[in-house]
């Protein structure tokens, strides 16, 4: 639906379709605890599989459910349902689906605000930058509200709670970024990666996704305004920073079930 470009932060739908077709078959399910607008919901129902999202902000919900009904008036096959509530507590959210899902994929909030849409100088030929759509919540309860640290221990939750809705063998895929804070790049992959491991996933593959175009036979850097303003003033002091041109899909498998113990 032409409002989904409101949202700031939404998963690249080229990345989702891939996962979805790769890691799953036809009407098989798939799990988004952060489901924003829907749109790994969206690219499991066009793939014929089915799914289920939670979303803590109910106006991206209620998006999500509108992407779904579009979908399916353009003829996608799969089905899909939509939970607003904190996915902390996502097993509590969705307990018909525990042990059920092939296949959780999502992304972790970078912050309360993002870049969101951008009109610089070079753009509009007026003094300073004029921003949009760049806040996704005004919740404070909202983990894209809380601190690093705060912020590490409630997607830990998160995906503990997933981890009980995989089947023995399922898997989850996670895309991630590093970011940069004052300067300062923070690992949030490495931070994800110990966190899926502390709930008792096992990691599997990480792969890199680029973030670029594609003209004249050459790759072309698509980073956003703040980050390329960013590495020009990094390497104005000396310090040769550069900007980030990926997303890491990090992808971890949930172990099989064994007959002596039910778990390995």
């Amino acid at each position: 639906m032409p409002e989904s470009m409101r949202h700031p932060g939404k998963m690249l739908p080229s990345i989702a379709a891939r996962v979805i077709g790769t890691y799953t078959a036809a009407d098989e399910l798939v799990v988004d605890p952060m489901c924003g607008i829907g749109t790994t919901l969206v690219e499991a129902a066009h793939l014929g599989r089915h799914a289920a999202g939670v979303e803590f902000e109910e106006k991206w919900a209620r998006l999500a459910v509108a992407n779904l009904g579009h979908a399916k008036k353009h003829g996608a096959p799969g089905v899909g349902r939509v939970v607003a509530g904190d996915s902390r507590h996502i097993a509590r959210l969705l307990p018909d689906l525990v042990g059920r899902a092939a296949l959780v994929l999502t992304s972790p909030p970078y912050g309360a605000a993002t870049h969101g849409h951008i009109r610089s100088t070079r753009d509009t030929g007026e003094p300073g930058v004029r921003k949009w759509n760049q806040r996704y919540s005004a919740d404070r309860a909202n983990l894209a509200h809380q601190r690093l640290p705060q912020l590490l221990e409630g997607f830990g939750r998160i995906l503990a709670g997933c981890v009980t809705l995989l089947r023995p063998g399922g898997i989850a895929a996670i895309t991630v970024r590093p970011y940069r804070v004052r300067g300062e790049l923070v690992d949030l992959p490495g931070h994800v990666h110990q966190l899926a491991e502390e709930a008792g996933l096992v990691f599997v593959d990480r792969i890199v996704c680029l973030l670029c175009g594609l003209g004249d036979g050459q790759l072309r850097n698509r980073a956003s305004f703040f980050q390329l303003h960013e590495a020009r003033k990094g390497w104005a002091r000396g310090l040769p920073i550069h900007a980030v041109a990926h997303e890491d899909l990090l992808v971890f498998r949930r172990p099989p079930a064994t007959p002596s113990t039910g778990m390995t």
